[in-house]
């Protein structure tokens, strides 16, 4: 079947799809609206399928023209990214990976990875965001991003993951608290105090993992606050709101009257793994790839 459909009709559905408004789609295009509206139908015409249905105040997506607007704005994303690409190969440089990344990836992991992969590809530009586990993967899946290092332990399928760095956690403690690496026993001792820990909607699977560590000590925490930065949760520590248990990478990068307990007598351990779309046509993913899991 042949279509006489250009890329431009693609563009004039989403916009009127965004929309849902013939006169406001139009404005944006910088075209006339009878315009548009002869472009989507000759694209219905065209395809045989009926894409909106027009009230006389308001304009509804069909259950096909909803489909193509979720396909078309997954594929013309992809299409953007190859077009992209090949600007970047004209002007030399080779390349762009847009990374996701939980906190702690940023103390050592990602600062090390860069300043090794610039060595080999110098041209090669970065973008990196700060974002939750599940923002990660949506953003993966999305194809947002090219790579996550997230805390997690089973991805989507259609993803793959590799676990870079399994480490112990670390009590935190206001500077001034008694308790220190020479006095500390356990955490029952501390089964009386406040604790601030990360958000469970930031990883619900590393809150688990928490409450383990708590459950083994034999006491349900009093948790007085949650939060997603770890530089929130030193201020509140450092300010007597409550104690907290990180990850032991945590312990960098961060100026603050708090101090550190390693529990590595603790059978729990968490671990920061790199994620990636096995399907990511970037091809400097794999180079990436490569370089972290050799």
């Amino acid at each position: 079947m042949s279509y006489q459909i250009e890329l431009r009709h693609f563009r004039y559905f989403l916009a009127v799809a965004e929309d849902l408004h013939f006169r406001k789609a139009a404005e944006r295009l910088f075209i006339s609206q009878p315009g548009l509206s002869r472009q989507i139908k000759q694209m219905e015409d065209d395809l045989g399928v009926e894409l909106f249905v027009r009230h006389n105040r308001k304009v509804e997506l069909t259950s096909a023209g909803l489909y193509l607007k979720n396909e078309l704005t997954r594929n013309l994303k992809n299409l953007d990214n190859i077009l992209d690409y090949a600007k970047l190969l004209q002007d030399g440089k080779q390349g762009k990976l847009e990374f996701g990344y939980v906190g702690s990836a940023m103390q050592d992991i990602i600062p090390n990875l860069l300043i090794q992969f610039k060595k080999e590809h110098p041209n090669v530009q970065f973008g990196l965001k700060e974002m939750d586990n599940q923002k990660q993967i949506e953003s993966l899946l999305s194809h947002d991003i090219d790579v996550g290092f997230v805390r997690l332990d089973r991805v989507p399928r259609g993803l793959n993951i590799k676990p870079i760095l399994k480490e112990s956690f670390c009590l935190v403690l206001p500077k001034n608290h008694p308790i220190n690496t020479s006095n500390f026993k356990g955490l029952q001792e501390l089964k009386d105090e406040s604790f601030i820990l990360f958000d469970p909607s930031y990883s619900p699977s590393y809150y688990e993992k928490i409450m383990q560590i708590f459950d083994e000590s034999g006491f349900t925490p009093i948790v007085s606050h949650n939060t997603i930065h770890a530089a929130s949760i030193y201020k509140l520590v450092e300010n007597n709101f409550g104690l907290s248990i990180v990850p032991k990478s945590l312990q960098k990068g961060y100026n603050m009257n708090v101090k550190f307990i390693e529990l590595h007598k603790i059978p729990q351990r968490t671990t920061l793994s790199v994620v990636w779309d096995k399907n990511n046509r970037n091809p400097i993913v794999a180079s990436l790839i490569e370089k972290i899991t050799t």
